[in-house]
């Protein structure tokens, strides 16, 4: 079998595009290579096709999934298979997709005749008629579920506009009784007055469009020119001011010189000197001698050295230690008393 595919995205719900896809009847009256379908009943349908040469055949419904697939096989005529899937893109577009598959006619023949450029036609003609059916949806009433509603119906490049459907299909169309006269004149008035409603919208939305772009350029224009007289206001106004002098202020010897802090002050071998703080206060002393900590004489201490602690149990065993000095002169209290 040879197999091909195509693919549409059709600006429309899901349930919307499943419900249009599932009227066969109507595909003649879009499509441009379908000249027949008709029902035998509710699962049996009789489909003629033109696509390099007039093709026939009978088909059965099978997988049939609401919402998500339809698919049908032949069972008499061309042998063909196919299914339709659908897939919402968002809840305001859907993806159709198409796969079918067909056994060529006349045996090897047919296969040769297939080979040299037939399938490349079929999937031209099937993508072309795919957005027929893809316009015939976007141009039918919000919420519509029913092909006869959209105003895309009967357009010139369609099967039935060319008069081109077959003897069962214009037999089916009559039955129809949305296909009489007076239903089909009342579509096209019902078609006309759509159509003169939404001119008359996309004229007041031009207008519309039109009057917002004047209200912008006018209000550029007032602010172009409301800057213009304020920038001659400010220059007459600098004009007619006393010429002033700008005192320069007074620099900082050390913030304000190039070269960083201190940069204009006189150095030594040391370091700066620097007028508000030394950073070398004994900088005409020794370097060596100016790293020590100086000792403060003010203050008379003891070094920790000659500090001796008494202990109360080492007196006690050897005694005081002015007891113990051989030097020591004996207190008034000690001498002998006179008697």
């Amino acid at each position: 079998m040879s197999e091909h595919q195509g693919s549409v995205v059709v600006q429309a719900p899901l349930q919307q595009v499943y419900a249009f896809f599932s009227h066969f009847n109507d595909f003649p009256k879009f499509m441009s290579f379908i000249k027949e379908v008709t029902y035998d009943d509710e699962q049996r349908s009789h489909w003629v096709a033109q696509i390099v040469g007039t093709h026939e055949w009978d088909a059965i419904n099978e997988d049939w999934i609401p919402n998500q697939q339809i698919g049908w096989r032949s069972t008499n005529g061309l042998e063909n298979k196919g299914r339709v899937r659908f897939a919402a893109v968002d809840a305001s577009r859907t993806r159709v997709s198409v796969y079918i598959s067909y056994t060529p006619p006349a045996g090897v023949v047919g296969k040769i005749v297939n080979s040299l450029g037939v399938n490349i036609r079929f999937e031209e003609v099937l993508q072309h008629d795919l957005e027929n059916f893809a316009r015939m949806v976007e141009e039918a009433p919000a919420g519509a579920l029913d092909p006869m509603d959209s105003h895309y119906l009967f357009h010139q490049g369609s099967s039935v506009a060319k008069n081109e459907i077959t003897a069962q299909q214009k037999a089916s169309m009559n039955a129809d009784p949305m296909m009489d006269q007076q239903a089909l004149q009342s579509r096209q008035g019902s078609i006309q007055q759509e159509e003169q409603l939404r001119q008359r919208r996309r004229q007041q939305e031009e207008a519309e469009h039109q009057r917002q772009r004047e209200r912008t350029a006018q209000a550029a224009q007032e602010q172009a020119e409301a800057l213009r007289r304020q920038a001659e206001k400010d220059t007459a106004s600098r004009a007619n001011e006393p010429a002033e002098t700008t005192a320069q202020p007074e620099l900082d010897p050390v913030h304000d010189t190039i070269g960083g802090r201190n940069a204009s002050m006189d150095r030594t071998a040391l370091g700066d000197k620097d007028g508000r703080m030394e950073r070398f206060p004994q900088h005409h002393e020794d370097p060596m001698l100016t790293r020590r900590p100086k000792k403060n004489t003010s203050v008379n201490t003891q070094s920790a050295a000659d500090i001796e602690t008494e202990s109360p149990w080492r007196n006690n065993i050897y005694g005081t230690d002015a007891a113990r000095d051989p030097n020591r002169l004996p207190a008034e209290e000690d001498l002998p008393q006179e008697k």
